[in-house]
C-alpha cells in the first residue's frame, strides 16, 4: 500500500505560509518525538531559510528520555534549537518563551538599533498535521485561542495571535508534503495519526509497528499482552487479538479489531515510553 495524503487545502496552506514568512521573524516547527524525522516537513527547510529556527519535540512525554536528549544534541549541531515538550502541560512553556527570546537575540539588538522598541517577536508555528500545534499554543497562551482536535486538518485557515507583550505568534494548518521518498515515513506518519486512519489499511500498519517494536524494544508486547512474540509480526499480530478476546461471529480472530487496539495504546503511550526514529550519524 502506498502511503500519501495530501488533499487540495494543503497546496493552498502551503501558498499562503510562503507569503507570510515575510512577515515573522522566527519559524516554530513541531515535530513529534517518537518520529522526529518522519514527522518533519522538508518544505519547512525552504520556507524558513534565512529565519531563526525553533524545533519543539512534543509528545516528548512518549518519547524514550535518553533519544529525546539525543535528538536535542542533534538539532543544537545543525544550528537549530530545541526544546522537549508536552503541549499539554503548561510548565514547560517558560524554557520556551526563554528559548524565543535566544533565538531572536540578534533581530531584537538590531530593532533597538535602529529605535524599534517593544516589538514582539513574530513566530509561524508550523508543523505537520496531528503534531500538537494548537494544543501548544492554547497552553502557550493560557486560554483556548486555536482549535484543537487529535484527528488532522482540523486547523483550517491563518490566525495570528498576541501572547503577550514579547511574542505574537501565527497558526499555520498542518501540512504535509505531496510526495514521499522513503514509504517508511508514510507509515511512522500513521502509527501517530497523521494520516487519516480511514484512508490506511490498519492491520498493514499494526504489522509493520509490530515489526519495529520487536527490533527497537524487544520484549516489550510479549509483557504488555502477555504473549510470546513470534518471528512473524502477522503472529504476532493474531497472538494479540487472541490475547485480548477480538473475535469476530462465530470465533474467528479479528486482527482488524486488534490492530486498532495496538495503534491506540501506542499513540496514548500504554505501551511505554518509546521512540521509532535515532537521530542521522
Amino acid at each position: 500500500m502506498q502511503y500519501q495524503w495530501y488533499p487540495g487545502h494543503m497546496t493552498k496552506a502551503k501558498r499562503q505560509m510562503q507569503e507570510d514568512i515575510k512577515l515573522v521573524d522566527l519559524v516554530i516547527e513541531l515535530v513529534d518525538a517518537r518520529i522526529p524525522l518522519s514527522s518533519h516537513n522538508p518544505d519547512i527547510d525552504v520556507l524558513g531559510q534565512n529565519k531563526s529556527r525553533l524545533v519543539l519535540l512534543n509528545k516528548a512525554d512518549l518519547a524514550d528520555e535518553a533519544k529525546n536528549e539525543a535528538w536535542c544534541e542533534y538539532y543544537k549541531k545543525q544550528g537549530i534549537y530545541a526544546v522537549r515538550l508536552d503541549a499539554r502541560n503548561r510548565a514547560g512553556m517558560k524554557q520556551v518563551q526563554d528559548v524565543i527570546q535566544e533565538a531572536c537575540k540578534e533581530k531584537l539588538e538590531k530593532n533597538r538599533r535602529r529605535g524599534i522598541l517593544n516589538r514582539p517577536v513574530r513566530a509561524m508555528v508550523a508543523g505537520i498535521p496531528n503534531v500538537g500545534k494548537s494544543t501548544f499554543i492554547n497552553s502557550f497562551a493560557g486560554k483556548a485561542c486555536a482549535k484543537t482536535g487529535n484527528k488532522p486538518g482540523v486547523t483550517k485557515g491563518k490566525q495570528w495571535i498576541r501572547l503577550n507583550k514579547n511574542v505574537e505568534l501565527l497558526d499555520t494548518p498542518g501540512i504535509l508534503w505531496p510526495k514521499f521518498e522513503d514509504q517508511r515515513i508514510g507509515l511512522h506518519l500513521a502509527y501517530i495519526g497523521s494520516i487519516k486512519d480511514e484512508l490506511l489499511d490498519r492491520d498493514e500498519v499494526a504489522v509493520s509497528l509490530i515489526g519495529e517494536l520487536t527490533q527497537t524494544y524487544p520484549g516489550l508486547l510479549a509483557k504488555r499482552y502477555n504473549l510470546t512474540e513470534e518471528a512473524e509480526p502477522v503472529k504476532v499480530l493474531e497472538k494479540l487479538a487472541e490475547s485480548r478476546g477480538c473475535l469476530k461471529k462465530g470465533g474467528e480472530l479479528d486482527c482488524g479489531k486488534a490492530a486498532v487496539l495496538l495503534s491506540d495504546d501506542f499513540r496514548s503511550g500504554k505501551l511505554g515510553r518509546i521512540t521509532i526514529e535515532l537521530p542521522p550519524v
